[in-house]
């Protein structure tokens, strides 16, 4: 186990400042470790609202916004995962001047994943963990048409994953700005084809899910072990897709634990 990680000392560096890609709800200029925090499809930063006051002092929690929603709602994504991890790479890197980490929530466990692999090959520090949640790994990736789809049927599988309230999928006004996000990260993700010859990651991983999450059991949770050569482990939590809502103060001192270790 490490020392107390409040104690540690910090980088003497100068701090970037938040981006549109990055949402920095509560700086913490002294913290020893930056937590980057990754949506799932059609989510934002909100997902994790309840976050930073639940995280030690030594965690900063970092938010990423995709494009194509709050004020980002004009822009457009780019054609496909690589490529809109290559964007993601370059607004992270400044943030990389001290310990990092990274948690990603179903879409956002997937670039999560493409993340840590980009900067790892392009020679940039190590990650110290790696936390992917409630996603199938990339060897059980499996496509998918629901973003070819009509907008019932898409509100149909937002309604069984929950976490989106049935009223306001109701709402015309309410589906007119939200869908079209939703719809173009659910062709991002359908389209999504993993490299499956690069060699596992180096640093730890950790999958996060809930028990009653028909999306990820714990087979397919464990199939997530041969992408990492570091230490490998399943943390449960009572709940479905959208477990981390439930009791967010349970999930994220479980994280500050791991992240302590």
């Amino acid at each position: 186990m490490h020392a107390d990680p409040s104690r540690r000392a910090t980088p003497a560096t100068s701090v970037p400042t938040a981006t549109r890609w990055i949402r920095r709800p509560q700086p913490r200029p002294a913290a020893r470790l930056r937590l980057f925090c990754l949506p799932h499809a059609g989510g934002t930063p909100a997902l994790f609202k309840h976050w930073p006051p639940l995280l030690p002092e030594w965690i900063e929690p970092l938010m990423v916004c995709l494009p194509g929603r709050e004020n980002r709602f004009d822009e457009p994504l780019p054609e496909d995962i690589p490529a809109l991890v290559a964007q993601l790479a370059g607004a992270v890197r400044p943030w990389l001047d001290r310990p990092w980490a990274l948690f990603g929530h179903s879409m956002g466990a997937t670039l999560a994943y493409e993340l840590t692999q980009t900067l790892v090959a392009q020679g940039g520090p190590m990650p110290e963990h790696l936390v992917v949640s409630a996603r199938i790994p990339p060897q059980r990736h499996r496509g998918g048409d629901l973003h070819r789809r009509d907008d019932d049927a898409l509100c149909a599988r937002l309604i069984a994953l929950g976490g989106t309230p049935p009223e306001l999928l109701s709402r015309p006004e309410f589906r007119a700005v939200v869908l079209p996000a939703i719809r173009e990260d659910y062709r991002l993700i359908e389209t999504y084809r993993p490299d499956l010859e690069r060699a596992p990651l180096p640093c730890p991983l950790t999958v996060f899910r809930g028990r009653d999450d028909a999306d990820l059991d714990a087979e397919a949770a464990g199939a997530w072990s041969c992408c990492t050569s570091a230490d490998f482990r399943i943390e449960s939590f009572p709940g479905g897709h959208f477990y981390l809502s439930d009791k967010p103060g349970v999930v994220v001192a479980r994280l500050g634990a791991l992240l302590a270790s």
